[in-house]
């Protein structure tokens, strides 16, 4: 079963939705369609008892201040690229430095900075975001899912 809570609004005024995905035994995910972030996963310990074996913020300021990438989906690269830089094709690929002289993580604008788009079909969530080529500096359209 998947039920939609609100998050909270972005700076820019669009709203944040909280997915929650529970299965038949009660253990659940809540994911957000900021980020694709899964800001917490409840199973149950060996005593049958939920826990929350994820770290996660319990709000949207802690995801939109915070530098951890916590539960986030990465990219365009999860990592650290040296020298914000690559070769590719006989070319130097220069990217968007954001961790010193290195590009972290997609960059500061990765993908877990982005409203993500959402559709929920029966017990399934699907999360898309289009990055356009370009984006802090990588090229190439790319298609997320």
């Amino acid at each position: 079963m998947i039920t939609l809570h609100p998050f909270g609004s972005l700076p820019d005024g669009q709203a944040v939705t909280r997915y929650r995905l529970e299965n038949q035994q009660g253990a659940y995910a809540d994911i957000l369609d900021y980020g694709g972030i899964i800001q917490s996963l409840w199973v149950p310990d060996r005593t049958g008892a939920l826990v929350d074996v994820s770290l996660g913020y319990d709000d949207l300021s802690g995801y939109l201040q915070g530098s951890a990438h916590l539960g986030a989906s990465l990219g365009r690269y999860a990592n650290r690229i040296c020298g914000a830089s690559f070769p590719l094709l006989g070319k130097t690929i220069s990217l968007t430095p954001n961790s010193g002289d290195n590009c972290l993580h997609g960059g500061s604008q990765g993908f877990d900075r982005y409203l993500w788009a959402a559709q929920v079909q029966g017990d399934t969530l699907a999360l898309r975001r289009t990055s356009p080529d370009g984006e802090a500096g990588f090229p190439g359209n790319l298609q997320a899912e």
